[in-house]
């Protein structure tokens, strides 16, 4: 029997583990949604795959997800090489100087969600397909916008019910900042090359900054001994002003932060505002999600200068979190009635007064005559309030046995009092 390729997931409402089932995510993608429309933010929705320069352009040839080869590339019927998409907002960048949301108010804040591809190692809460809420405002370049994505963020992970949360804020300064400080880096590391992993010593030339992200135990190690000066350190004058306004906004705001001297991105278009949102219930990697700034990332894409910022909230992390702190879900919808043929002749009977019913009331049917007891077994099973039988007495008189199953109580219907009944207030 074939199976799922590892690294993938099925996602449907009895699935066992927490992060796949479908009311989560509903959950999770609908909050979002109400708090990201709420501030004005509209939906977009592009494709899930790119030609492959949308994105070796956008993360950057030093990024791992370029490096190491974690795209899943292919190659369409006129010899173009296709992506699956690695991250989303490069694809939303794209959008916005294709369509010509330059001329729109600014700045255009937009929003998606939708599963991105990696090829990395399977571990908790990261996967081949896994999948994220993304939001990105475009246009404008002010840290009002960066302490209101900071802000949304937040706001949405405390309407999901979440409490444990740390805001980790930092900056990577302007590109010139990062060229000081890579260069610093280099002098550092460089005489220990022969002591970092094997990924680290590519980035000693290619991106030192990266080396501080290392998950390698011994690169933690040789950071520990060398205690590497932070980026905050380096950021010029205008970064350095650009980084304390954000934080002024967040305090009168009202968000709690912290702020991370150390904190890098693993992207290459990221300028400035960098943060990460943690949550200590999923382990060590607590990241529930992150954003930055990137205003160069338009012209890396051939487009027009197009300031950005926003951020991205992973799904499944976001589940597994939601599970550690037992925060208790909506109930997934249970039919109000359910219709049981209790012989052939029934089975389009039910079916033409659910068809009546269904635009005032959840109605579901059974496909298959049962006896009166079995099917008053699966009534409970789909946790149904009501069950109707329609068999060859119930015909004959033009009515439904109605049964309500918390009081027990029963009467014969005739179809007009049943719509009565179900447009009732007390039904709804």
């Amino acid at each position: 029997m074939l199976k799922a390729v590892p690294g993938t997931n099925d996602i449907f409402a009895q699935a066992k583990e927490y992060p796949f089932r479908e009311p989560v995510f509903r959950y999770i993608v609908s909050t979002a949604e109400e708090v990201l429309r709420g501030a004005g933010a509209q939906m977009v929705y592009t494709p899930i795959f790119e030609y492959l320069e949308v994105f070796q352009k956008g993360v950057g040839l030093t990024s791992d997800i370029v490096v190491k080869k974690e795209m899943f590339v292919f190659e369409d019927r006129g010899g173009r090489l296709l992506a699956l998409r690695p991250e989303p907002t490069a694809s939303i960048v794209r959008a916005y100087n294709e369509h010509g949301m330059k001329v729109w108010p600014q700045p255009v804040r937009l929003f998606t969600w939708g599963p991105i591809f990696r090829g990395e190692r399977q571990q908790k809460g990261r996967y081949k397909q896994f999948h994220q809420v993304d939001y990105e405002a475009l246009g404008l370049s002010d840290p009002l916008l960066d302490a209101e994505a900071i802000a949304l963020m937040v706001r949405i992970y405390k309407t999901l019910g979440l409490k444990h949360l740390e805001v980790k804020l930092g900056s990577v300064g302007d590109p010139e900042d990062r060229l000081r400080y890579n260069q610093y880096l280099r002098e550092l590391f460089g005489p220990y090359a022969k002591d970092l992993s094997e990924d680290s010593r590519v980035r000693v030339e290619a991106n030192p900054m990266r080396i501080l992200d290392s998950k390698s135990e011994r690169d933690q190690a040789l950071i520990a001994e060398l205690q590497p000066k932070p980026m905050l350190a380096f950021l010029g004058p205008a970064a350095q002003k650009f980084h304390q306004q954000v934080c002024n906004y967040l305090d009168r705001l009202g968000v709690a932060y912290t702020v991370d001297p150390n904190l890098v991105r693993g992207l290459d278009y990221y300028v400035r505002t960098a943060w990460e949102v943690h949550h200590a219930g999923i382990g060590a990697k607590s990241a529930l999600g992150g954003g930055g700034r990137y205003d160069g990332l338009s012209e890396m894409l051939g487009g027009p200068p197009v300031p950005g910022v926003g951020f991205g909230i992973g799904i499944e992390r976001l589940a597994i979190a939601l599970e550690q702190e037992g925060v208790a879900l909506p109930a997934d919808p249970c039919p109000t009635l359910y219709l049981a043929p209790l012989d052939e002749a029934a089975k389009i009977e039910v079916l033409a007064l659910a068809e009546q019913l269904r635009p005032k009331v959840n109605v579901e049917i059974g496909y298959t005559p049962k006896s009166p007891r079995k099917a008053l077994e699966e009534a409970l099973k789909k946790g149904a309030r009501y069950v109707g039988f329609i068999g060859e007495d119930e015909r004959a008189r033009g009515v439904v046995t109605l049964k309500h199953l918390e009081t027990g109580e029963q009467r014969a219907l005739e179809p007009l009092q049943l719509h009565s009944l179900f447009e009732g207030p007390e039904i709804k």
